[in-house]
């Protein structure tokens, strides 16, 4: 058997630590040290919490390399052993009965000069035994020379003060440490060049309405927007006083922002702020044409509009697509995003070519909404037809041979399967006009055909009418349209399984069909309607009030 505590107990369980570590390591160590060492020691308790060095690193606030560098701290006082590093193996050891468990010793005579001269530096406070292991700790981890750590300390002093903490510069040392830069040389170098960057730094912190002293953490962004961002120092400036609210974090996203967007000098940052107002104004009014509310815009404009507008598309143009969006019911931002990349992807940007776009769909529409009523076929165009229509014309027919081939589909239960088995019929025997198709004998009276023409085109429009306004009615129903949708589209799988053999799916989707009809049949009934309801009846269903059945006469002709 096996048996585990669950993440939730471990939760409200304990971790025990020992009161050597407690007394004899923790007060003279980092405090970063001690919360790997803490949660690494939580990890060996709780076995279901599988972390990677990464995720150790995500969950503690710190780098990769600092986790494994505190972990070797604690191997040195023989109280974990360091297995491998890649992946992160460590293994932890008694306490008490470790054979090293003192704290790191150092040569006096290594660190006497610098102990010298470090207490003078703080003439409001007295530097205590654990600070000064502290800084003997950072330089035996990073490397850093005592000469080269008191000169960063002192930049640190004359920065924020003679009582400055102890925790500040520990941050401060280990971020030169971490860069390499250890040595006097090295130090005098760095610190030189912040003359410079300070006086810049003191410029931007006061365009930000910011009253204090640049610190280490403003240097570090300061040489990102410079050296790796590219922004010359006046236009960071500039940037900044366009910041109405917020410190170095709002300004560093901002010119994160400029970055992504190549806005580089002043005329190019004022621009951008232009067009910004202008998109999120845009994007106000896309949403109201949409007829829905969003909370946060900036991700609508991200997502979105930034995006729609990279296309080439106008404000004119995004707001009338949305218009059309909402009158056909696919009102979400999504569906308007596949509407746009569907007009980009056929070269539709202009308000001139997508309103001729839109156009030729309502025509489209329109033809395939008279050739589902002649094929008996009552429903709205849906994108299945409009495939269909379009390969049709593809094989070079005209709307009136397709509307010809609706005629003769007319009864039949597929219809429009059986329309493109007969155009498919058509096509592969050479007839694409009317006068090619077999027809039955002519009428001797001309004018009687004539009136009966009229009087079938009555009757069919009466049974349509009179469908449509039970569609319409059923269509209020609360979960219906998908039904209804879904009862429709299955018969084009139904007719690529029957053509392709697939005899389990046919059956499947059979089954399927038959509980569709079930779950429409019980919703219509609240309003005392049936699936028969909606589509036309005709005076004689025999030939669906056409005057012909396939290409032969009716009996009621």
């Amino acid at each position: 058997m096996t048996c585990f505590y669950s993440k939730e107990f471990s939760v409200k369980a304990f971790t025990d630590v020992e009161n050597a570590f407690i007394q004899e390591f923790m007060p003279i160590s980092d405090g970063d040290a001690v919360k790997v060492y803490l949660y690494g020691l939580f990890l060996c308790k709780n076995t279901q919490y599988d972390q990677s060095l990464s995720d150790i690193a995500k969950t503690l606030s710190l780098s990769e390399q600092d986790v494994i560098t505190y972990f070797k701290y604690w191997e040195e006082f023989g109280i974990v052993s360091v297995i491998s590093t890649d992946p992160l193996s460590v293994q932890y050891l008694p306490v008490k009965n470790s054979g090293n468990n003192k704290p790191r010793k150092y040569k006096v005579e290594k660190y006497s000069e610098f102990t010298k001269g470090l207490q003078p530096l703080f003439v409001s406070r007295m530097i205590s035994t654990s600070e000064y292991t502290e800084y003997f700790n950072i330089m035996e981890t990073y490397g850093i020379k005592p000469e080269a750590m008191l000169m960063i300390i002192k930049y640190c002093v004359d920065k924020k003060g003679g009582d400055i903490g102890q925790k500040y510069i520990a941050k401060v040392t280990k971020d030169f440490g971490n860069r390499g830069i250890v040595t006097v040389e090295k130090v005098e170098k760095e610190l030189s060049s912040y003359l410079y960057k300070t006086a810049e730094l003191e410029r931007i912190l006061k365009a930000l309405s910011l009253k204090r002293s640049p610190d280490i953490e403003d240097l570090n962004l300061y040489k990102k927007w410079t050296s790796d961002l590219n922004f010359e120092s006046d236009n960071i400036i500039f940037a900044a006083s366009k910041i109405k609210k917020g410190g170095m974090e709002k300004l560093d996203a901002f010119l994160m922002e400029l970055y992504s967007t190549k806005s580089f000098s002043k005329q190019e940052i004022s621009e951008y702020i232009n067009r910004k107002q202008s998109v999120y104004d845009l994007a106000i009014k896309i949403n109201k044409a949409l007829s829905i509310y969003v909370d946060v815009l900036d991700t609508v404009i991200d997502t979105y509009t930034n995006k729609w507008i990279s296309y080439g598309f106008t404000d004119e143009t995004l707001l009338y697509v949305a218009s059309h969006c909402f009158k056909t019911g696919k009102n979400t931002l999504q569906d308007m995003n596949e509407l746009i990349e569907n007009l980009r992807n056929r070269g539709f940007i202009d308000l001139t070519s997508v309103s001729d776009h839109f156009e030729s769909l309502k025509k489209t529409d329109e033809f395939i909404s008279g050739l589902l009523s002649v094929a008996g076929v009552s429903r709205r165009p849906t994108p299945w037809d409009r495939e269909n229509v379009s390969m049709w014309m593809s094989w070079n027919f005209s709307q009136e041979m397709i509307m010809e081939a609706a005629r003769l589909s007319a009864g039949k239960s597929s219809p429009i399967a059986y329309m493109n088995g007969i155009l498919s019929n058509w096509k592969n025997n050479g007839v694409f006009t009317l006068s090619g198709i077999e027809k039955p004998a002519e009428l001797t009276n001309v004018s009687s055909q004539e009136a009966y023409n009229r009087e079938y085109e009555r009757r069919r429009r009466l049974a349509v009418s009179r469908a449509q306004r039970n569609t319409d009615t059923a269509m209020e129903l609360e979960g219906f349209p998908s039904v209804y949708e879904r009862i429709f589209s299955i018969e084009k799988d139904l007719a690529f399984a029957e053509i392709s053999n697939n005899s389990e799916l046919l059956s499947n989707l059979e089954n399927e069909k038959k509980l569709l009809i079930e779950s429409a049949n019980s919703l219509l009934k609240t309003v005392n309607l049936t699936l028969e309801d909606l589509s036309p009846k005709y005076a004689c269903e025999k030939c669906k009030d056409t005057g012909y059945v396939g290409t032969h006469r009716c009996d009621c002709l």
